[in-house]
């Protein structure tokens, strides 16, 4: 079986905020791993990354620093899906 050595390895993080999402991934490529920070819309950066306390500090570094602007976390945004009418109601 081979590996592909190239190629999303991880996502970090997930935030939402009024519909918009970003993700915080780690990619495998030619040149090593690198960190991307990434909406529906396209890349917004990306930079050599290392798997190191350092680099990880950062990302959660971001990640609250997003959060105070308002951004939440994937799982705790209001979600926008129908619920089903409740039969005992």
């Amino acid at each position: 079986m081979t590996i592909p050595r190239e190629g999303r390895v991880a996502t970090l993080w997930n935030l939402m905020f009024d519909g918009s999402r970003l993700s915080c991934v780690v990619y495998h490529g030619p040149t090593g791993l690198e960190l991307r920070l990434e909406s529906a819309t396209g890349t917004i950066f990306r930079e050599p990354f290392d798997m190191q306390p350092r680099s990880l500090a950062r990302t959660r570094a971001l990640r609250e620093s997003l959060k105070r602007r308002g951004w939440k976390d994937e799982a705790q945004a209001p979600s926008s899906k129908i619920q089903a009418p409740n039969p005992n109601s």
